[in-house]
Parts: C-alpha cells; structure tokens; sequence
C-alpha cells in the first residue's frame, strides 16, 4: 500500500514549527545547562587536586549520559513508530524537564561523599535517554508536516531552536555570574538553572499535546498488514542508510558539541579569557548560528543534499584550525571570530542532517531508524567532544589538537554522506520496506510518481 502526503495549510504548518522548535528549545536548554556551568559543577561534584582531572570527570559525566541515548532512541523510536509523533514528543520533554529539576536539588560532594557525582551520573543519565527520543522525533514530525520542496528550508527551525536554547542557556549562566557573588554562586546559584527547568518543560508539554498526528503516520497508523517499526526489521532493511548516514551526522555531532559545550571552555583555560567574557563570545557565536540556518536550509533545498554535505566538510575542513587559533589567542574580538567561522560548518551539517533524517528513511520505520542512526553518532562522537577534547590537550600538550581530530572525522563524513543518493526531491511515504538508494531510483521512476 502506498500513502502519499497531502498538503498542509500554512496555519497548520505555523502551529507545527512552533511546538516542535518551542518544545526542542526547552528540551536542549535542560540539556546544555549542564555544559555552560561544567566548571561550576567540578567543584560541587568532583573536588580533586588537580583542575584538568577534575574538568575531565565532569566532561565524563557529560559523555556518559550519551550512552543511554542510543537506548532512548530505540525505545522512543519504537513507540513513536507505534503509537504516534506526537504523544512520544510529549513524553520526551516531560521526561528531561523532570532530570533536570532533581538535578538542581542533588547534594554535592562536601555533603554525601562520592554519593553525589553517582546520583549526578544517574540523573545525567536519565537525560540522555529521554534526549534520544527527542531530536529524531521532532525532525520527523516536522519533516512529515513540511512541503516537499522546501524539508530544509522548514526543517531549519529545529536547529535554530536549538542554538537558541545554547545560547539562553549561557545567558541564564552569565547573567547569575554577574548579578551573584562567588560565593552565592558556588552555594546555591548553580541550582537555580536546573530547578526552572520544571516551569519551562510544562510550557513546552504545554504546545506539545495541543497538535494532531502528522499526515504521513496518520495515512499508515490504521495499516496492520505490516507492523511499523519492528526493531528487527529496522535494522535488516535500514542497515546500510543507517552506516552511511551514521558517518555524515558524526561530524555534525562533533561539530555541534565542539561548537556549543566545549568552545566556552577552550577559551577560558586555553586562551586565558575570564568566564563572563567567554560565555558573552559563545552567547553572540550562537545567535549567530540562529540567525544563519534559514539561509542553510534555502541553499540545501536549492543545490541538493549531497552538494551540500560537500560543502560542510570542506568548511569546516578549511575553518576548523583557524577557528582554534584564534579561540585561543586571548583576544575577545579574534576568539569572537574564532567561534563564529566554526559555527558556520556546525549550523550546516545540523541544517542537513534534520532533513536527511527523515528523506533516508520511510514512514513507518523512520522514528526508529533515525534516532538510532542519530543517537549513536552522538553518543560516539557529540557526548564524548568535551572530554576528547580535554585529553587530546592534556595528552599532547598541543592546543590546535582538537582541530585536527574534528578535520579527521570531517574527511569520514564526506566519504558517508557522499555514498548517500540525492534525496532532496523524495517522497516521505513510499515503499516502507526498500533502503534508500531503491527509494529514490522508485522515485526517479515515472510510473512510480
């Protein structure tokens, strides 16, 4: 049976963009609270003689959250798959909301002993599964919603949300900077980011119920001849899409994670910068960023997504060591320059990436094939950013080492992305057990239009 995508009315699509960027905004301000106040955090959790360990376990914490992505994703994929877009987005967002509350109530270490960092990690880790679910989904809720002509062009609010909730977040972490004394912020200001999580995730839960289904599960939720998403199934028809397109989004999560988490806090212990001005360099790096991936998405739509990969890895191939020499320069206007060129690289690979999620695979086994295929790159290369970072420095005692480790995974992702078909024209709803490349040839096929 095949199911074609009826149009949308703009009124609709409106309403869908603003529950799906408004619900990933609130979703990843949670999420990145955690990054920006990573120094605070050291000293509350992981007291130890030595400042660079003790960042790097608190970048590990960071890191270990993302293995329970993949199993989020899978969880969440399947249900969505099952049961609908929007009531697992709902979930989702109830879910981190929640993490992230408890984590602003946690004793620290000079209370409990080493029973803090362990109920920091397990509360880190809650996050990270209920963030596999997240991003995946609202691609395709979005995507699913979206004219087919213009994926990247709609699909670009979601990474806009995104460097948007980055950004408020640093912020929040700045404006507590400024307005408290050290000491205030070392007792109880670093909570204070965490516990509004609550407010702010029933908003998002808020918008979230208020939708209905999208018209690509709708047109297949009623079809019991196959069950949608079987993990099983996912796995043997998606496997190739999934390596391939694996290989391209790991440098979007590199990227995104080197450009927003660890950035900030290569300015402060590399280039010598104080806290305040490097979170206002990230805070105008990331608006920034915001402002730049409408224009992402119209050049995706206008070229293709394969010319677009391209030119991400050969940005950011031709930014990345620069962008880390300035950054660690000690010059606010350099490393401010720094931040933004590597932000350019990062807002296109998310840009392409959010359409590709959902053109690579089709309706009934997109949630699950793409958080899976999301998830892990995130979990390898996203979560891990900080802390590879860290140690590629420390280990090296070279500072431009973590550009060439982003160049390195940048040439992977052009080999991936490049063995992917163009799929930038593709029905969203056709022939749900075939891969990719069978997809589009079907397309490209008149009798199959």
């Amino acid at each position: 049976m095949k199911a074609y995508q009826p149009e949308v009315d703009s009124k609709t699509l409106r309403k869908v963009i603003i529950a799906a960027a408004v619900g990933n905004f609130v979703e990843w301000f949670d999420f990145a609270v955690y990054g920006f106040l990573a120094t605070l955090l050291t000293h509350q959790f992981f007291p130890n003689g030595d400042p660079a360990i003790a960042l790097m376990k608190t970048f590990a914490v960071f890191a270990v959250a993302f293995a329970f992505r993949p199993l989020g994703g899978i969880f969440f994929g399947v249900v969505g798959d099952r049961v609908g877009r929007k009531k697992t987005l709902a979930l989702t967002i109830l879910i981190m909301a929640g993490a992230t509350t408890v984590i602003g109530f946690l004793p620290t270490y000079a209370s409990v002993g080493m029973l803090a960092p362990s109920l920091l990690a397990i509360v880190r880790c809650v996050q990270g599964f209920s963030a596999g679910g997240e991003y995946a989904g609202a691609c395709a809720y979005l995507m699913e919603h979206a004219p087919k002509h213009q994926r990247a062009r709609y699909g670009s609010f979601l990474p806009v949300s995104t460097f948007l909730s980055f950004a408020s977040a640093a912020v929040v972490a700045s404006g507590l900077d400024a307005m408290l004394s050290a000491e205030a912020m070392s007792s109880w200001g670093w909570r204070v980011p965490f516990i509004a999580a609550a407010p702010i995730g029933l908003v998002g839960l808020y918008l979230r119920t208020r939708l209905g289904e999208t018209p690509s599960f709708a047109a297949v939720e009623h079809d019991h001849d196959l069950a949608h998403a079987p993990l099983r199934e996912t796995l043997k028809t998606q496997a190739s899409a999934i390596l391939r397109l694996g290989a391209f989004v790991s440098v979007t999560a590199l990227s995104f994670y080197t450009f927003t988490t660890y950035f900030a806090t290569y300015l402060q212990v590399v280039g010598h910068l104080s806290r305040a001005s490097a979170l206002l360099i990230t805070v105008i790096a990331l608006v920034f960023a915001a402002a730049i991936c409408p224009l992402a998405g119209l050049y995706s739509d206008a070229v293709g997504r394969r010319k677009s990969v391209f030119t991400v890895c050969a940005i950011l191939i031709a930014a990345v060591y620069p962008s880390f020499v300035l950054g660690g320069s000690g010059d606010f206007r350099s490393a401010l320059v720094g931040a933004a060129m590597l932000a350019i690289g990062a807002v296109l690979s998310g840009v392409v990436t959010a359409a590709l999620l959902s053109e690579v695979f089709p309706t009934r086994t997109r949630y699950t094939a793409s958080a899976i295929t999301y998830n892990l790159a995130y979990t390898i290369f996203g979560g891990t950013a900080p802390l590879v970072a860290t140690w590629l420095i420390e280990t090296t005692g070279n500072n431009i080492s973590p550009a060439f480790y982003l160049i390195a995974v940048s040439l992977l992702a052009l080999v991936g992305g490049m063995s992917l078909p163009e799929t930038s024209r593709i029905s969203l709803d056709d022939h749900p057990h075939e891969d990719v490349t069978e997809r589009v040839r079907d397309w490209q096929t008149p009798t199959a239009q």
